[in-house]
């Protein structure tokens, strides 16, 4: 009889977690990622999740997984909110930054206009691989070009790629949470 009660409370807590992934896997629940959505305001100010690690990422956020390592990042998703970005902020925490998700895949250039931090930024392909990453000044207004089509940009405090032995050619995991 233990035994089966075992065995039951398993099966339920994994339909429980397959439940839970799949209602917060992705931003608009059909496992694409988020779509042009211009009626939500922008989270550039701070939306900082508190949220813990069995809850997923919270409203506006993602979680990019980087082998061992997690950025909590704000999701940039709409043309306002990537052409807002990181611009004006004073600082940005180690373990988070931004993930700006476009429509499509394509080559992607960036340039740091009234953004104040220094910042590295990982051009991310469709199927979730890192494909360039590149170190970006502050207020520079040169272009940063990606080195090959890109769906996703993460940008994070300058060094934090390499510190974490982050490098071309990984893989990321990307969950999102609700919009």
């Amino acid at each position: 009889m233990i035994l089966r009660d075992m065995w039951t409370n398993r099966l339920l807590t994994a339909a429980f977690v397959v439940l839970a992934v799949g209602a917060c896997g992705s931003a608009n629940g059909t496992g694409d990622t988020p779509s042009e959505d211009t009626s939500r305001p922008s989270t550039a100010t701070d939306s900082r999740s508190t949220a813990g690690p069995q809850e997923g990422p919270g409203r506006g956020m993602a979680w990019v997984i980087l082998g061992t390592d997690t950025v909590h990042a704000e999701v940039a998703a709409t043309a306002e909110e990537r052409r807002q970005g990181l611009m004006n902020r004073e600082d940005l925490p180690d373990g988070t930054g931004m993930l700006f998700v476009f429509p499509d895949e394509a080559p992607r250039s960036f340039w740091m206009s009234n953004t104040f931090i220094p910042l590295d930024i990982g051009f991310i392909s469709a199927g979730n691989r890192i494909v360039s990453i590149k170190q970006m000044e502050p207020e520079d207004t040169n272009l940063t070009d990606s080195d090959a089509a890109a769906m996703y940009a993460l940008e994070v405090p300058q060094g934090w790629f390499e510190a974490h032995g982050v490098a071309v050619g990984h893989q990321a995991e990307i969950l999102f949470g609700p919009r």
